[in-house]
């Protein structure tokens, strides 16, 4: 893969799991995961190249309680918002 298609990859990436922060709701009980089927494990960072998770975060996401996988998502928000500067 040309690093062009990587980088434009990479922004599809972060504009879909953008888009599925901003649908997510604190108030309900349910959490969506950030998962996009975008499942490749960068080795420069260790995080998902679709859902900016690491393997650890992404295996313990069904046992997670509601309150740590907000803060998952909100510390998602932040690798994104690092990596789009």
């Amino acid at each position: 893969m040309s690093g062009y298609a990587a980088l434009t990859d990479l922004r599809d990436a972060m504009l879909l799991i953008a888009t599925r922060a901003r649908q997510t709701s604190p108030g309900s009980g349910i959490v969506p995961s950030p998962c996009i089927s975008v499942c490749r494990i960068s080795a420069d960072s260790g995080l998902c190249e679709g859902c900016f998770r690491t393997l650890g975060e992404i295996s313990a996401w069904s046992r997670l309680p509601v309150d740590d996988k907000w803060a998952l998502w909100q510390t998602i928000e932040q690798r994104i918002a690092a990596l789009s500067c």
